[in-house]
This record gives C-alpha cells, structure tokens and sequence, in this order.
C-alpha cells in the first residue's frame, strides 16, 4: 500500500526547509506502513485574497505529494482563523477582513487548489466547523495554554516589540487557533512556510497537552516574487498567478532573474533533480534553461500543447516583434469620448490593466506604454479612437480598441 519509509522521505523532503522532527516522520511513516494506516496531513489556507498564486501553491504541492504516497490530505480553509489575520511576516497589525470576504475568497481558493489536489480524496474543513461554537469561556481555556514569554519568541512579535510597534491582543489568539485547529483534525503532519514555524509548533504544545501525539512540523520555502526582490505578492504586483493564461505565465517566468532560476525550477516545476541540474549545467545557455523552467511551469498547471504555444506566441511577440495571435477585444463606451478622443490613462483602465488613473499615469511614465506601437510618454495625452488600434501596456499585455455601439433610443 506504502512506498518504502525510505522513497517516501526523499520525496517528501524535497524543496522542505524545517523538519520536527525528520525522525518522528521516518516513526509515523513506518507505524502507517507496519498498520497500512494513511497519515492525516494537515494544511491551512486563509482565504484573505480571492486568488492563489504558485508561492502560496508550494505547500499544496507538498500536500500533493503525501496525498500522492497514499496518505490523507487535509485541507483546512480558515474561513475564522482569516478574520483574525496571520501575523506571520509583517511588521504591523494585519487588518481585518470581513466574514462575507472570506467566505467569497474562499469559493475561488477550492477551484484553484483543485488544479493541484485530487479533491475527491481530500478532506475540506471550514474551521468554523468548531470556533463557530466555543464559548468565551472556552476562547479563555484556550489562551490559558500559552504566556506571553513564549509568545515572545516569536520573531515577528519580538521585533516589532523592540521597534516600538504596536501587537494587537487578538494576534497572539491567531497561532493557538491554528494549533487548535490541529487538535480538532487529529493531525499527523503539519505543513506551512517557513513563517509559519512558530505557529506548527504551537499545534505541537497543544496536541501534547491534550494528550495526543504531537504532529511533525514541516516548512517550506517562501518564493520570491519575479521582481527577485521581495516575497511574492499580488499586492507588489511580482506573482504569478495558478489561474493565469499559459502566455502570461509563460511571459512572466522568462524575467526572472537567472540567480533564482534553480530555486524556481525545484520549487515551481515537477522537473526531477536530475534534469534541473542538466538545464542549469554551465555549457547550457541560460535562456535555453530559462524558456524550459518556463514551459514545465506552465505544463504544471495547463498541459503541453499549451506550454509549446506559450513559448512559440513569446517568441513571436519578443524576438520577432510581432503581435500576439490573440488579442482582446476592448470596446470603449461613447459616454467616456469627447470629440472622439479619450485621455490615455482613463483608457488603460477601461482596458484593466491599472486599477486606478493614479497607477496608469506611472505606467506610461515608466516607458511601458504604446498603441500601434508608436510609444506613449505623455501621461496628460488626449488620444483619437481609432477602431482596431492595438494598447500595450507593459511586455505582455494587449489590447484592440472598439467602439462600443451604442443602443438606439
């Protein structure tokens, strides 16, 4: 039923940074197999934005992985837990999201975690399943299980302590939810980046306090957004997206910078370590390594055809200068003319490539704007509909300009 305790932790421990610990994990991996008794894996998601993208996906394919060997997987949506807000990794007092939020957020997470996960086979709990009906007395017993000393050794908290910063009760309530969430589950495995250490080993304490055996903690890598600077972020703007079409995730994954392609290859990619090592060999030219990273991403969550016509639609687009086969038809209602022209920056938003008037003026003074491929400099520019005319904003985004008809009165 199991693979060899063996092959399971070398597929496991792939791309993992923490473990606690490797050998309670190589115990309950033989204690399952001796039983024929699948793990309970356990991986909380907080719905707090309506998309996933492949930074947030990497735990979910560790998941995968144990769902793979034949162990359960449990995905746990933390439709309570993201009303509070995760502490991990900022450096102030997350804001809180209303309920009706979470719950929207929450529809698109499941499709988009069911192009990773076999969904059929994997147990989705809402935790409000249990918060919903704890009492206030019960929300006390729960805080009685953890002082303020240990909450302490929390980096995040413990920085913004000695900066001055401001630590919201309720922040220090977020990780015993999480761990109580283990509880609840009766988890043998934890996972979450590495920011979320602390909070795995809280679900540790609290298993042992209840009696239970403590579940093993593993952590994976936190992804740099394709800007090679920070985190990946759809707030920074530097993700790219599990939904996204296979040209625009294929157009993204070609700017990243060569000096994290191994890290995006073994973290982002199915590709073995083997191969990964040939691609990045040094008689292999990095764009060849760069345009295969790119395909086996797209691969990862479109198919192969789709990944071949990405990478032949961006050599059209970027090496030959050519337009791209598809392009989107935008039509531009009359009411937002007048005497036939319209200003550029209300046009890149009507196009929804800038959310704001505000975003599409930096846009165009930054260089990244053309029609017809005549580029756009001025961000005050009032410019002549011309039904047929092509936007580009950016490398990889278009758009060809209609008139909207109007109805007859």
């Amino acid at each position: 039923m199991f693979k060899d305790v063996n092959e399971q932790l070398e597929i496991l421990l792939r791309g993992t940074v923490d473990i606690v610990t490797k050998e309670e994990l190589a115990k309950k991996l033989k204690r399952s197999q001796e039983e024929r008794k699948p793990l309970r894996i356990k991986l909380g998601l907080d719905p707090t934005a309506p998309d996933i993208h492949i930074g947030n996906a990497i735990p979910i394919h560790k998941l995968r992985a144990f769902q793979s060997l034949g162990h359960t997987a449990i995905l746990i949506i933390g439709d309570y837990t993201a009303t509070v807000g995760d502490p991990s990794g900022v450096n102030k007092t997350r804001p809180m999201i209303t309920y009706e939020k979470v719950l929207e957020n929450a529809r698109t997470y499941l499709a988009q975690a069911g192009k990773i996960l076999d969904l059929k086979k994997t147990e989705v709990i809402y935790n409000s399943e249990w918060f919903k009906k704890m009492t206030f007395h019960d929300v006390i017993q729960l805080t009685a299980k953890m002082t303020v000393a240990r909450m302490m050794e929390r980096d995040d908290f413990t920085k913004r302590y000695n900066a001055g910063v401001p630590i919201s009760v309720h922040e220090f309530i977020y990780p015993l939810m999480q761990g109580y969430d283990s509880i609840m589950v009766k988890s043998d495995v934890e996972l979450g980046g590495t920011d979320q250490l602390f909070s795995l080993l809280v679900g540790r304490d609290l298993q042992r306090d209840a009696g239970a055996e403590p579940q093993v903690a593993l952590t994976t890598p936190l992804l740099e957004g394709i800007d090679g600077n920070k985190k990946m972020s759809k707030s920074l703007g530097n993700y790219i997206g599990v939904t996204e079409s296979p040209g625009e995730m294929f157009g993204k994954a070609m700017s990243i910078p060569d000096n994290l392609m191994r890290k995006y290859f073994e973290l982002a990619t199915d590709l073995n370590i083997g191969e990964i090592n040939k691609l990045l060999d040094i008689h292999t030219h990095p764009r060849a390594a760069k345009v295969a990273m790119a395909k086996a991403m797209v691969r990862r969550y479109h198919n192969v055809q789709d990944a071949e016509a990405a990478a032949a639609e961006f050599d059209r687009v970027f090496k030959e200068h050519a337009l791209p086969d598809k392009i989107p038809d935008v039509e531009i209602p009359g009411s937002e003319l007048a005497d036939g022209k319209i200003w550029v920056a209300r046009l890149i938003v009507l196009c929804s490539f800038a959310t704001t008037n505000s975003e599409a003026r930096r846009l165009i003074q930054q260089g990244g704007v053309s029609i017809n491929n005549d580029p756009i400099n001025d961000p005050t520019l009032n410019i002549e509909i011309k039904p047929g005319m092509v936007l580009k904003v950016g490398k990889r985004r278009f758009a060809r300009i209609a008139l909207k008809k109007e109805a007859a009165p």
